[in-house]
C-alpha cells in the first residue's frame, strides 16, 4: 500500500516545491510508493471543499505531512495546526518553515510599521488603508511552524536539496532512521585556509580571487579573502551527493540558508567570534542584525527596532 502524503506550502517562494521535482529519475522510483492526497502546488483540492460547502477548513489524513513556508497569517496557523492533526509524521521543507527564512525579515518590524509603508509611503502607490476584507489578518510576527505544532523532522535549506528531501522520505519509508549532522559548512568546504589575518571586509559585489578552473583545494578561503562568509555558523549539508557546499561551488560565500549547526544556537554571537579570529571587526558590517539572521528571523532572533531604526 502506498505512503498517502499530504503537503502544504504557507509563506514561502515556491522554490522548495520546485526542487522536489528537481530530482529526475531517482524521483520516478520514489513516486510509486507514495500517493499524494492534498498538494495545492499541483492538485485541486480545496480547503473547505470543492464547492465551499465545508464550514471548517480540512485536510486528508496522511502518513507524512511536508511544510514548506513560515506561518505569517492566521490561515497559516489554522492549516498547521490541520496538518499535524490529520499527519502521522510532520516534516519542516526549508529555511522559512524551520527558521522563518526570508519572510522573517518582517519581524524587525510591527505589522502597523509594514502596513504604512506598503499601503501609505510607498512613492508609486495610491494611499489607502491595509486591506481586511476575505484576506486572513497577519500575525504579530512570523514564526516558524515549530513554534506552532510539534515537528517530527526539519529539512533546512533554501531551497532544500533534492537529494535530501528524497533521502529523508526513502529512510522513513524502509524504517530507516534520517538524522542531519551537527557539522559546520566549514566542516566540508575544500577551500585551503592560510590562517593570515586579514583587516577589512570588503563589498559583496566584488569577485572572489581564484582562477578559472582552479580545483576549489587551491582557492582561499572567502572569509580569509575579506569576504564574509556565515560558514563556521551554518549547519552543513547542502552539497548534496558531493559534499561540496552549493554557494562555495559556485564561487560565492555562503549567506546561512541552512541555519544554526544545532538547536537553539545563535548565529549572529557565534558569527562574532569567528571574524574576530581571521582579525575582522563585525561593526564593520552594515546591519548586521539583519545580515547575521537573514535566513533564521523566526524564534525571537529578530525583533521591531525602536522606532523604526
Amino acid at each position: 500500500m502506498a505512503v498517502r502524503v499530504a503537503e502544504e506550502w504557507l509563506a514561502t517562494c515556491g522554490g522548495c516545491e520546485v526542487t522536489l521535482l528537481d530530482r529526475g529519475m531517482p524521483l520516478l522510483d520514489l513516486l510509486p510508493k507514495l500517493e499524494f492526497v492534498h498538494m495545492p502546488v499541483i492538485m485541486d483540492h480545496k480547503y473547505y471543499g470543492q464547492t465551499g460547502e465545508r464550514e471548517e477548513l480540512e485536510i486528508p489524513e496522511a502518513d507524512v505531512g511536508l511544510i514548506s513556508g513560515s506561518v505569517r497569517n492566521i490561515e497559516n496557523r489554522h492549516v498547521v495546526e490541520e496538518m499535524r492533526k490529520k499527519c502521522k509524521i510532520l516534516i519542516t521543507v526549508g529555511s522559512c518553515a524551520n527558521y522563518g527564512g526570508i519572510p522573517g525579515m518582517n519581524n524587525l518590524f510591527t505589522v502597523a510599521e509594514i502596513a504604512k509603508l506598503i499601503y501609505e509611503d510607498t512613492p508609486s502607490t495610491d494611499a489607502a488603508p491595509m486591506p481586511t476584507e476575505e484576506i486572513p489578518p497577519l500575525e504579530e510576527r512570523v514564526y516558524a511552524v515549530s513554534e506552532v505544532v510539534n515537528v517530527d523532522l526539519k529539512l533546512p535549506g533554501c531551497p532544500t536539496p533534492p537529494e535530501l528531501l528524497v533521502e529523508a522520505i526513502t529512510c522513513l519509508l524502509e524504517g530507516r532512521e534520517f538524522k542531519l549532522e551537527e557539522r559546520s559548512v566549514c566542516d566540508e568546504c575544500p577551500l585551503k585556509r592560510e590562517k593570515k589575518v586579514v583587516t577589512s571586509i570588503k563589498r559583496p559585489l566584488e569577485s572572489v580571487e581564484f582562477i578559472p578552473g582552479q580545483p576549489l583545494e587551491e582557492v582561499r578561503c572567502f572569509m580569509e579573502q575579506g569576504f564574509l562568509c556565515q560558514g563556521p555558523v551554518t549547519m552543513s549539508g547542502c552539497g548534496g551527493e558531493e559534499k561540496i557546499p552549493r554557494c562555495i561551488k559556485a564561487y560565492m560565500t555562503c549567506r546561512g540558508c541552512f541555519g544554526p549547526i544545532r538547536e537553539g544556537a545563535n548565529p549572529m554571537v557565534d558569527m562574532i567570534g569567528a571574524l574576530s579570529s581571521v582579525g575582522l571587526n563585525p561593526r564593520e558590517i552594515v546591519d548586521r542584525v539583519l545580515v547575521f539572521n537573514r535566513f533564521v528571523g523566526a524564534q525571537n532572533r529578530l525583533r521591531p527596532r525602536m522606532g523604526g531604526k
